[in-house]
């Protein structure tokens, strides 16, 4: 058996590009091995000991990278931080997480300083890429510490926080284990993406699409690369570029989410052709619920690579290899190797067969908790289960379908509505570019649909669009779920990983009400 890891990969094949940064920087494995070497060793030098804290405000790129094998080869909890948040909202992570180093990006250097202020992160914990007042120079830091390998190495791991649809964000918190790096490494990338199918080594290339700081970005990022892939990193998402890197590096891995399919999608036919993209074999996605019209329209223009799962960053999850999808459209797939999947109605019962219900995930002995807080930990639990508030149901081949979120479920004069199976109709539409639908307050029914719509570039807003929209929903959704009033907005508030930001937009709606949560 060849070398386990990124560790021992870089070290037999130093020349290897471990990373391609958006601005086309090359970081050769061996490279990088040095520079996490020193780093490992400058911050044990400071006292930091397994078991401790890291946070970062890092965008794509070896930056990155490098905090993150570092993190992972000295037992160190990394955190990544949203880099769009506010210094409040960077601050209480950072200071939630027990940070003991902080790193930061020159290009977030006033947010990276308020927020190592208000965590109250002593000066000698600081640490920046490039120059930023009252940090360190990663460079300085390096600078004089041994290439060499470290003794006495542990696994460490990231802990990523909850988006916090409720409340603060949470930390997802698992136990070390004390294992060795190399072994920890061989248990993710060839744990996880072997479930996909994914060989180890080169020629591979992983499309790095989204922000770091996402949950699933890190893990199959990582993952990737401690296979052997190289990471290209994208400095936020174009479709187009998308392709092009895609052509350029021979990319034969990605993670995205339905959004960016329906962009690359929403191409002109001309720009889709000029790319050659057959490189790809594991296009992979979640995070939402994709519409059967966008998935099946991404198979048929980039081929039997589209894979998908449903996961949580708690843990646990199901996979759906395009053959799955194809002969069962729609579905997520069944659960991957050590989970399982239970649905169960409002008393914690089992559901029968096509039944909806709540989505509660187990996976083999993993445990977790919110950090610092059990009650919210205990609450979510169901006989060793755990459910992030997802509804959904299995057919008799245990297939998983979603359904949608049930704080996002409308209850319309006592029926149960689905939002996402409405966007999904309305995304459709080739005038359409995003849509959100959700319920507002009806006197008469409890809440009645209203969907807002992003009209396509160069398409009109107004009455006309409204009237197409609702045409093409005959003979494909019930009028019940039609929405009683369409909304036209230039843009969608979506974070830069396509998630979207749905409370945005109906919370207004709900202002002195008992509102949605």
């Amino acid at each position: 058996m060849g070398a386990q890891g990124f560790w021992g990969r870089a070290a037999e094949d130093p020349s290897w590009i471990a990373v391609i940064d958006p601005d086309g920087t090359e970081h050769p494995a061996g490279a990088l091995l040095g520079r996490v070497n020193q780093l490992t060793h400058a911050l044990r030098a400071r006292g930091l000991q397994p078991g401790d804290g890291i946070a970062a405000l890092l965008p794509n790129g070896a930056a990155a990278v490098e905090v993150y094998l570092t993190a992972l080869q000295a037992g160190w909890y990394l955190t990544p931080i949203n880099w769009h948040f506010t210094a409040p909202e960077a601050a209480y992570i950072a200071a939630d997480c027990g940070a003991k180093a902080f790193f930061v990006h020159e290009r977030y250097a006033q947010l990276g300083v308020d927020t190592a202020d208000a965590a109250g992160i002593p000066a000698a914990a600081r640490f920046s890429f490039g120059a930023v007042p009252g940090c360190t120079d990663v460079a300085e830091l390096r600078a004089g510490q041994p290439k060499t390998r470290p003794a006495d190495r542990t696994a460490g791991t990231t802990m990523h926080y909850t988006s916090g649809t409720t409340g603060r964000p949470k930390g997802v918190r698992r136990g070390l284990i004390g294992i060795d790096p190399d072994d920890a490494a061989a248990l993710l990338g060839g744990g996880l993406l072997g479930i996909f199918g994914i060989t180890e080594g080169q020629p591979n290339a992983h499309l790095v699409s989204s922000p770091n700081y996402h949950t699933a970005v890190t893990t199959f990022s990582g993952a990737a690369l401690q296979l052997g892939h190289t990471l290209v990193c994208m400095d936020g998402f174009d479709a187009e570029t998308a392709l092009a890197l895609t052509e350029r590096y021979r990319c034969t891995g990605s993670h995205m989410v339905p959004t960016h399919f329906k962009r690359m999608l929403s191409l002109p036919d001309e720009v889709k052709a000029r790319y050659d993209l057959s490189s790809m074999r594991w296009l992979i996605h979640a995070a939402a619920p994709c519409p059967i019209g966008i998935k099946q329209a991404m198979l048929d223009w980039w081929g039997p690579c589209v894979w998908e799962y449903y996961a949580a960053t708690e843990g646990g999850g199901t996979v759906a290899s395009p053959q799955d999808w194809l002969t069962h459209p729609g579905t997520v797939g069944i659960p991957w190797p050590t989970s399982e999947v239970l649905i169960a109605d409002e008393n914690g019962d089992a559901q029968p067969t096509g039944v909806p219900g709540t989505i509660y995930l187990k996976m083999g002995l993993s445990e977790f908790e919110y950090l610092g807080d059990k009650a919210k930990t205990d609450a979510g639990r169901l006989r060793g289960y755990f459910t992030v508030g997802d509804i959904g149901y299995l057919d008799d081949e245990g297939f998983l379908f979603l359904c949608d979120r049930k704080s996002d479920m409308i209850i319309s004069g006592g029926a149960n509505i689905y939002p996402a199976e409405i966007e999904a109709e309305i995304i459709m539409n080739p005038r359409v570019a995003d849509v959100a639908v959700f319920g507002i307050p009806d006197e008469e029914w409890g809440e009645q649909i209203k969907a807002v719509v992003q009209p396509a570039t160069g398409v009109e807003p107004g009455d006309e669009l409204a009237a197409d929209i609702l045409a093409g929903l005959a003979g494909r959704l019930a009028k019940m779920k039609w929405p009683k009033s369409i909304d036209f907005v230039a843009e969608l508030p979506r974070d830069p990983s396509g998630k979207l930001l749905k409370r945005r937009l109906r919370d207004p709606y709900w202002a002195g009400r008992s509102a949605k949560i």
